[in-house]
């Protein structure tokens, strides 16, 4: 005899463009049988991230009801009859597809097999779920975007941010000399405090500088930093287009201007931005010229938008767990949340309040 079960989902609402987002829980029925390729999940923890409704508007993925939380863990609960990689009461981590119609916040999800990876035993629930896009993104900056490697002197601007965090330790680890900017002195007090998890104990960070106080000139110190050599590999957390009285927000003003990032990159360096309305003039286009210095875009959304590379984004997202399970990756997480609470976290999230990751414990 089969028993209907309800459990609760959260989905983002936007009725009509420039309306405010709201957040609402929605009661759903059993999920229906695994089709070939599906993997039943039971959901351990869920990671909160941004939800751009922009991109997803011109990806044409826009629906009234938006689910929320793709970042998982849990415990396999059912396979379908193709399923080669995963059995029941395996653990798995995974990123669901933007396109996907169920939502990584309930008890249960269904999830095809090519999506998802084994979480190594000794990873918690909280810390898989938590690590797992910023993994991804540090893995795509780092390497597919600036091709990181020993000697190489690296800038990660907000580097105790989530993302800011696992991209300094990757890094580190591979052989990059790391320079990181601080919003706020609690900020440069953790990142001066970040050691490596075996071995010598020199910090991470070869320089933080602080910007709090907006005196400080980013170029100037990164230069001074590298004997006027400049860095080799830029991740910014942003970029200030215009001059500083013209950003509404004190984060905006203390963020670089883009003529800054340009000035201190080297000859042959690369450039690694979140800004996707970044506008080059002419003159900055000729002096990247004159370095022979790329701009890349990060968009770690890519590896889930086509499966040419499903390979690769698997191996990536499996040596994300490595990593976790060895220490080389500490996360910069907050305290997990219940289910009953996700709504306000994924609220503080999606205004850009939160300085850790929030997941959501079940």
């Amino acid at each position: 005899m089969l028993f209907q079960v309800t459990m609760k989902v959260l989905y983002c609402q936007q009725n009509s463009a420039g309306e405010e987002i709201t957040f609402v829980f929605q009661e759903r029925e059993n999920l229906p049988v695994p089709r070939d390729n599906d993997v039943k999940i039971q959901v351990k923890a869920c990671a909160l991230s941004w939800t751009d409704i922009k991109f997803l508007s011109e990806m044409k993925m826009k629906k009234e009801f938006l689910p929320i939380g793709r970042e998982i863990a849990g415990v396999v609960l059912e396979v379908g009859s193709k399923v080669s990689f995963f059995q029941p009461d395996d653990e798995v981590v995974g990123i669901l597809p933007l396109d996907l119609e169920e939502s990584g916040l309930c008890e249960v999800a269904l999830v095809h097999e090519h999506y998802l990876v084994h979480k190594p035993e000794k990873v918690p629930w909280i810390e898989a779920a938590g690590t797992v896009r910023d993994g991804l993104r540090a893995y795509t900056a780092l390497h597919y975007l600036s091709h990181v490697s020993p000697g190489k002197t690296v800038l990660v601007m907000d580097g105790a941010s989530p993302f800011g965090t696992i991209a300094i330790q990757l890094a580190q680890h591979r052989g990059a000399k790391v320079i990181s900017t601080a919003y706020s002195l609690e900020d440069k007090q953790y990142l001066e405090r970040l050691r490596p998890p075996v071995g010598t104990r020199q910090p991470l960070i070869a320089r933080v500088i602080d910007v709090s106080n907006g005196k400080i000139d980013v170029a100037e110190s990164c230069l001074e930093e590298t004997g006027g050599l400049g860095v080799d590999i830029v991740l910014d957390a942003g970029v200030r287009l215009y001059s500083k009285d013209d950003e509404s927000t004190l984060k905006q003003q203390l963020l670089p201007h883009k003529h800054d990032i340009i000035t201190l990159l080297s000859v042959g360096g690369h450039w690694v931005t979140t800004e996707k309305n970044l506008q080059l003039d002419p003159p900055d286009s000729n002096c990247l010229f004159l370095k022979g210095a790329t701009v890349s875009f990060l968009n770690e959304e890519v590896w889930n938008l086509s499966n040419v590379q499903q390979g690769k984004y698997l191996c990536i997202l499996e040596d994300v767990m490595e990593k976790l399970s060895n220490s080389i990756f500490r996360p910069q997480l907050d305290e997990p949340v219940p289910l009953y609470e996700a709504k306000v976290s994924m609220e503080i999230v999606q205004k850009n309040q939160a300085r850790k990751r929030q997941v959501i414990q079940f």
